[in-house]
């Protein structure tokens, strides 16, 4: 029998809102240090290579004005055709990037890559680069790619076809055996040059329920050697996981080689942080689709109307078409969710019809907040938006709105305050995508989904052998979301288990 692709994911864990001092993981390691210098162990099986998705910025508080900043250059870079993930956990109040540890080169080493689904590309900082970061305050240790260290590591020249793809033809610089190179400049000023190499890059594919099994792929990815701009900062990362509709991204090239299906789905849990992201045949939960408009850079889709607790706004016809610079975009890396003034005004007018004796007030000339001791989701309308082949997608009051020094504040923004550039794009973040499975289907151009509870378990099928099994993101422990409380009560459990074993 043929064989066919299988099933990968990339698990998102709950955001480290504590990290154990030197002292305390010395107090924790002691009594099981004892404790197995006198007894046997039995193997465990250890799950290596997950795209474990985590925060950046996990349990900080972000301020208002550095929320929207953040929103402000991720359009900026969606516009200008090239794409730097700077997004959301799903909550405003908790801004936060995911972000996926994935091993590169033979031997494999670790690299920490910002997951997004409007880059078309892949890279990683390289060992060439002198303005590249050699660490993080995001508590991981930085990596600069060799590929001198790497058995498996190839220059991919100007002349092959992936650079052709690249630059819509034959470069012009090209000549005999010189590498194919990038230029990756945004918006907002930060930029990354390099070159393209191809290696082995390692990941887990779906091999049981809640069990997987080491696997790779051959993967052309772009070398940083020079950077500037916000891709420097001390929040910085190895480099980009491009999750884009091209076929330069990683997807795109791991589903030509037979590795994978053209289809990924995410779901990001907004109430308790965490969630799950499988690339492959997701069977369960069932997910309704739209289709993507063709000849589009980023996840567009034809919008039809919006209604505000039942009630349809009154639009213009053309408020909704696509177009250069006009439509609607879903994307994972925006916090909050941006629309036409025509629509956002006749949609807070409608909210605010609700609970007509608020005291608005407006914090940092942008967002409009107010006192409110009710429960949410009975004191404010729930917002539906209606696409093409009937699908919808409703935001509850609980996820529009959200927790600001006692206030409670909209994230709804107004994209005619933006520049003219953006004044006409409705565009959909994890405010209204979070606490939803997510399907991107690109073998068949669509796009959908459902409301589902992101801390329990999706069904992905094998394709080889046609069993369905189950992936959970709650089984996925953090060795860094201990609370002090907890590493306490560990600190005791162990030592009353050491006393009892002696």
């Amino acid at each position: 029998m043929a064989k066919g692709p299988k099933a990968i994911m990339l698990i998102i864990r709950p955001p480290c809102l504590f990290a154990p001092s030197p002292l305390l993981r010395i107090l924790l390691l002691l009594p099981l240090f004892l404790i197995i210098s006198i007894t046997v162990t039995t193997p465990v099986s250890a799950n290596h290579g997950f795209f474990s998705l985590k925060y950046k910025f996990a349990g900080q508080k972000r301020s208002l004005a550095a929320l929207k900043a953040h929103d402000n250059s991720r359009q900026l870079r969606i516009l200008a055709g090239v794409d730097l993930p700077l997004g959301g956990t799903g909550r405003p109040e908790a801004v936060g990037l995911y972000y996926a540890k994935i091993g590169i080169g033979t031997p494999a080493r670790d690299y920490y890559v910002q997951v997004d689904t409007g880059s078309d590309i892949m890279w990683v900082n390289c060992i060439q680069c002198n303005e590249c970061p050699k660490k993080s305050s995001l508590g991981m240790e930085l990596t600069l790619y060799d590929i001198k260290e790497s058995l498996t590591g190839k220059l991919v020249s100007c002349d092959q076809d992936f650079c052709y793809a690249i630059n819509g033809g034959p470069p012009s610089y090209c000549i005999a055996n010189m590498s194919c190179s990038y230029t990756e400049i945004y918006a907002d000023g930060s930029s990354s040059f390099g070159y393209f190499v191809r290696d082995i890059v390692q990941y887990d594919q779906v091999s049981g329920d809640l069990e997987t099994t080491s696997a790779n792929g051959s993967v052309i990815f772009g070398c940083s050697a020079t950077q500037s701009g916000d891709l420097s900062s001390e929040e910085a990362l190895d480099g980009i996981l491009g999750f884009g509709k091209s076929n330069t991204s990683m997807i795109s090239q791991l589903a030509s080689s037979g590795k994978v299906r053209k289809m990924f789905a995410h779901c990001l849990d907004g109430l308790n942080g965490g969630g799950i992201f499988a690339i492959g045949h997701i069977v369960q939960p069932k997910v309704n689709t739209t289709p993507l408009v063709p000849n589009q850079t980023h996840y567009n889709v034809n919008m039809k109307a919006v209604e505000v607790g039942g009630y349809f706004l009154n639009l213009p016809t053309d408020v909704f078409d696509v177009g250069d610079k006009k439509g609607t975009i879903i994307d994972s890396g925006t916090t909050l969710a941006y629309l036409p003034e025509v629509v956002y005004d006749q949609l807070l007018s409608k909210i605010f019809s609700w609970q007509s004796d608020l005291k608005v007030h407006t914090i940092h000339d942008q967002f409009t907040c107010f006192q409110y001791s009710g429960s949410l989701d009975d004191g404010f309308p729930a917002v539906t938006f209606h696409f093409e082949n009937s699908l919808y997608l409703k935001v509850h009051p609980h996820e529009y709105l959200f927790s600001y020094d006692g206030l409670w504040c909209i994230g709804w923004q107004n994209s005619g305050m933006q520049s003219r550039d953006r004044r006409n794009i409705t565009l959909l973040g994890d405010l209204a995508l979070s606490n939803k499975l997510v399907l991107y289907d690109l073998e068949n151009q669509v796009i959908g989904w459902t409301e589902y509870n992101c801390s329990s378990s999706i069904k992905v099928v094998d394709e080889q052998s046609g069993t369905v099994h189950l992936v959970g993101s709650h089984y996925i422990s953090s060795a860094c979301s201990l609370s002090t409380r907890s590493a306490i009560i560990m600190l005791l459990l162990t030592t009353m288990l050491y006393t009892l074993v002696y």
